[in-house]
């Protein structure tokens, strides 16, 4: 009975974090190798979510810094938006609070600052 519990709970578990990491629907998702043209554009709004200090430490220049948890709203939605963080991960809970805010074109950046270290 126990192990049917175990079984049952480490199920509800991995369910619970494939939701959680799941593409977005209105998200679209770029390589780092991609990312590198888009940097030339001027319409673009690039935005970092790591922490102060590890934006202070290393960013990529046209990039602004908002770290996760920070209001997002104040984007301009007339823009595409890219966000980018260490793994991927924090940009990708930051571009899905970007679409429940309303805006439509946001892309995260595949494996973040990782991704450009492994390039």
């Amino acid at each position: 009975m126990m192990e049917q519990w175990v079984t049952w709970i480490a199920l509800v578990l991995m369910a619970i974090m494939v939701f959680r990491f799941m593409p977005k629907k209105g998200v679209k998702y770029i390589s780092t190798k991609e990312l590198q043209p888009l940097l030339e554009r001027e319409d673009i709004v690039f935005v970092d979510v790591r922490s102060a200090s590890d934006y202070k430490e290393a960013h990529i220049p046209n990039f602004i810094n908002r770290p996760i948890g920070s209001y997002l709203g104040d984007l301009p939605k007339d823009k595409p938006i890219v966000v980018i963080c260490q793994s991927g991960v924090r940009s990708n809970k930051a571009c899905k609070e970007l679409v429940k805010l309303g805006y439509t074109d946001v892309t995260n950046v595949r494996r973040g600052m990782n991704g450009l270290k492994a390039a």
